[in-house]
């Protein structure tokens, strides 16, 4: 396989799980705002917290991110991915951002 069509499937791998976090972030957001602190919001917990630890393993870098680095040059935020390149160069911060108001409203509907 060549390393531009290696590239592409890294990027539509990436792109995917991109896809699959936003869907369990936002039902997140949804269900601590909506206080439906089902078993699907924790689940949901446990996803973010698994790729917190794997962001922690390879240093703050997904390892789609390190795979793809070896079939291109690109300096580009979204070399790695389907997206912007703004929001491939904010994603941490405003996922992190989102996931710590998620984390207050669900702390606030628990304690109430």
């Amino acid at each position: 396989m060549e390393s531009k069509t290696k590239l592409t499937l890294i990027k539509i791998i990436h792109t995917a799980i991109w896809i699959f976090f936003n869907v369990v972030i936002f039902y997140m957001l949804y269900a601590a705002i909506a206080n439906k602190l089902d078993r699907w919001l924790w689940i949901g917990y446990g996803f973010v917290f698994l790729e917190g630890l794997i962001l922690l393993m390879f240093k703050s870098h997904c390892p789609l991110n390190l795979l793809a680095r070896h079939y291109t040059n690109s300096t580009k935020d979204n070399f790695d991915i389907y997206l912007p390149a703004w929001l491939a160069k904010y994603t941490k911060l405003i996922y992190t951002t989102i996931f710590a108001i998620i984390t207050i409203i669900t702390l606030y509907q628990m304690l109430n």
